[in-house]
């Protein structure tokens, strides 16, 4: 382009001021050496338009080079493969732990680069290591019986209440079968910044709900204000009636059989309990003990260094819905950011967060993952250790290539198949064809098998002969190994081996596989 711009600059006033004859040589020229068409080469040469153009010098190409992918590709393992949007605003956070923790150091170059990509750009890096990874499974949720003895809340009844307003849910560790005793876990959700906390429950009982509540108060930085249950037995009785009561807690449930109702939970009994812990069935106390293990690091792990994103606006026009979500932010950070929230609870926030190595929490929690991935396959086993975070962040650059890292999540190897599914037509008269191939090794199994036709009539059909090949094949390299493996004669030192010519065997004869 800069030299059909430099060419049209030159020849453009030689153009406008010649005569008509002078005009088409020049323009017939000028198309056979650029290629225009001849109606656009007129108004280039009329108009004199040209714009010198050196698209080597185009800034942003190779603004992202290798080492910057390869940084986004370990920040997106370390914050255990959150989407682009929701790394985005992790970014500079998880950055400085890292670095204040001796894990990582990036170049001043490429730390600018890192954080000044766009969820877009991230998306984009990101691509070819979330090429292998495993798509997300469905999640599941029950039914509950209905209870009509609190009032209903909606969805739409929330209207940004302040922390401590919380919904609450159990998951169940049951695997594919509902039947007999097995591991609940009870997840609660703060409606105003996402704070997650869950705790494992030996049994679905109203005495086990409100001492784990009484349990999880102790620990989350503010008060609970309201609980929103669904409509099981475990939440509306009279036990945890009387309990919200005497501790001043709005108690309220939503609609039968209307899971949006409890929208916030449901997301996080997918996004949070069934990503950490998976559908596999977990029964005792072993399983309810390594839980609460789990549940003891990923808690600090979701609310400090997991982004979520949540709800600003919701429309309605006939049937189109649309949304409009606030920026992602870590539950953490909303309530650094939220105005109800005293200064001491969030000094007490930002104490914690500064001492919080994120990759050291990702190793716990791949240690216990593992744990219980072994005990929903019923093996006994111990605890890894987890101390070596140096080989964790090493394997964090090329975790993508083997896909599924979390061991709650793994496929199981299947068995590999090695009966038969059908009656073999050749059983019966194997050993009339071995005899044929004997005889005859350089036989095919297509004429073998129109052999047999003709001494059988309608007893085999052109669609057996894939089965025959393999008889055949299979004969041929087992005569083959038996041809290699024979042992070889042994002769004496110095001893000279005299054979006649006239008396070797032929080399058909001498060739043909043993039967």
């Amino acid at each position: 382009m800069a030299t059909r711009n430099e060419l049209t600059q030159a020849i453009s006033d030689r153009y406008r001021n010649a005569a008509r004859p002078e005009k088409k040589r020049i323009l017939s020229e000028f198309v056979a050496v650029t290629g225009y068409h001849r109606k656009h080469a007129i108004r280039l040469l009329r108009g004199g338009r040209f714009e010198l153009v050196d698209r080597r010098s185009r800034s942003g190409r190779g603004r992202y080079n290798e080492a910057v992918r390869q940084a986004l590709v370990i920040l997106w393992e370390a914050s255990d493969r959150v989407c682009g949007k929701r790394l985005k605003s992790l970014v500079p956070v998880l950055v400085e732990a890292l670095e204040r923790h001796g894990h990582l150091k990036l170049d001043g170059e490429i730390r600018t680069r890192v954080l000044e990509a766009s969820a877009a750009t991230i998306d984009r890096l990101l691509k070819g290591a979330r090429a292998g990874v495993r798509k997300r499974v469905a999640r599941r949720s029950g039914a509950a019986l209905i209870r009509r003895q609190v009032p209903v809340r909606t969805f739409g009844d929330w209207n940004d209440p302040s922390p401590g307003y919380m919904e609450g849910d159990l998951v169940a560790h049951c695997g594919d079968q509902a039947s007999g005793s097995f591991v609940y876990t009870l997840s609660l959700t703060d409606i105003c910044s996402g704070w997650t906390e869950c705790v494992p429950l030996v049994v679905r009982q109203a005495v086990l709900v409100t001492e784990a509540l009484e349990q999880l108060q102790a620990t989350m930085p503010f008060p609970l204000r309201g609980f929103d249950s669904d409509n099981g037995s475990e939440f509306l009785n009279e036990t945890m009636i009387a309990y919200c009561q005497e501790r001043n807690i709005e108690f309220t449930r939503s609609r039968p059989y209307r899971k949006n109702d409890q929208a916030w939970i449901e997301q996080k009994n997918g996004a949070v309990v069934r990503r950490l812990v998976g559908y596999g069935r977990l029964e005792g106390l072993a399983a309810a003990e390594a839980l609460a293990r789990l549940y003891a690091s990923s808690r600090l792990f979701v609310n400090f260094f997991q982004p979520s994103f949540k709800l600003a606006t919701k429309t309605r026009v006939g049937a189109r819905v649309s949304k409009t979500y606030h920026a992602p932010e870590t539950p953490c950070a909303r309530l650094l950011a939220c105005a109800q929230v005293s200064e001491v609870i969030k000094d007490r926030l930002r104490s914690a967060q500064h001492t919080l190595d994120p990759l050291r929490l990702l190793g716990e929690i791949r240690a216990m993952q593992h744990h219980i991935a072994m005990l929903a396959d019923g093996q006994i086993s111990h605890v890894p250790s987890n101390n070596d975070l140096e080989e964790l962040f090493k394997s964090l650059a090329t975790a993508w290539k083997d896909g599924e890292v979390r061991p709650t999540h793994r496929a199981k190897p299947k068995a590999r198949r090695d009966w038969r599914t059908r009656t073999d037509p050749f059983e019966a008269v194997w050993p009339t064809i071995r005899g044929w191939l004997e005889a005859e090794p350089e036989r095919t199994a297509k004429e073998l098998l129109e052999r047999m036709q003709c001494e059988q009539p309608g007893a085999f059909t052109d669609g057996q002969l894939r089965t025959l090949q393999r008889r055949v094949s299979a004969w041929r390299a087992a005569a083959a190994r038996r041809l290699i493996l024979a042992p070889p004669p042994t002769v004496a030192f110095g001893a000279t081996i005299t054979v006649a010519v006239d008396h070797l065997p032929s080399l058909s004869t001498n060739l043909s596989p043993p039967s």
